[in-house]
């Protein structure tokens, strides 16, 4: 699916930006879905926005709102059918350098209207470390995304720099991890502008975060976590239901103890 010039902006720049890898029906019933379960759900105690004095100066000290719900594959096939769709999977083929793509874990993320939280500068390795990096993330979106409403932004190349110190805290039992904000601060990032549909593919090294929606227009997204097959963990964290799952290729290496993690 991916031009060589696709791939190499990729290798250099740690993400890479698609268009039209949904037809219009097939975005418009994701959209669709994705709002019945958010209002289905929206008395259970959503709210994800990080904590901490940093996450304070960057809402401005004003209340901020992130709504999240974890492995929407559980909650329809609709999103279930979402993991293995072609077109995704072969732009993840050709981005990861390998047929044999694992699930690792999906989550949605909605910023409301006008106090919509950001997230700080961060890479995703440090949630979740694996031997050989393969990991990516898969950001769909929900709606046109801006600055103004929370929009992705990142540094580009930076996946390039390798794992770096984790500057995070903890906080009633939650880990938020972000890099050296004074090195990386979200004012000097570059912004990803998208439309509702588009799909950003990135590295879990790659320094990202998101702004404050200061708008009128609500920000949603889906995503999806993925490694290669052949990767390993390099610690015992992060376990979701179907994590290890095959969507595309075959996995000979697969973990017995995945198995029976989750039975009763």
């Amino acid at each position: 699916m991916l031009t060589e010039q696709q791939k190499n902006y990729y290798k250099e720049n740690g993400f890479i930006k698609l268009e039209n890898v949904f037809t219009p029906g097939e975005f418009q019933i994701l959209s669709d879905e994705y709002d019945e379960i958010f209002n289905k759900k929206r008395n259970e105690g959503m709210e994800a926005s990080w904590k901490g004095d940093l996450m304070k100066e960057a809402a401005n000290r004003a209340p901020v709102s992130v709504l999240s719900i974890h492995n929407l594959q559980f909650h329809s096939g609709v999103f279930t059918r979402l993991l293995t769709h072609p077109k995704l999977m072969e732009a993840c083929e050709d981005v990861m350098g390998t047929p044999n793509i694992l699930l690792h874990h999906t989550k949605a993320h909605l910023k409301p209207p006008a106090k919509g939280a950001p997230y700080l500068m961060h890479q995703d390795y440090h949630y979740f470390p694996f031997k050989n990096d393969s990991m990516v993330a898969v950001f769909i979106h929900m709606d046109d995304s801006t600055p103004e409403n929370g929009c992705l932004c990142v540094y580009p190349g930076s996946h390039k720099l390798g794992p770096l110190d984790d500057k995070g805290i903890e906080e009633k039992g939650e880990k938020y991890h972000y890099v050296d904000q004074n090195e990386f601060p979200i004012a000097g990032a570059t912004p990803i502008c998208a439309k509702k549909g588009d799909v950003v593919i990135f590295s879990y090294l790659l320094i990202h975060g998101s702004y404050l929606n200061t708008s009128d227009r609500v920000r949603r997204m889906f995503l999806i976590q993925l490694m290669a097959a052949d990767d390993e963990p390099l610690n015992d964290e992060h376990k979701s239901p179907a994590q290890g799952m095959v969507l595309r290729g075959r996995n000979y290496k697969r973990d017995a103890n995945m198995e029976t993690r989750f039975k009763h």
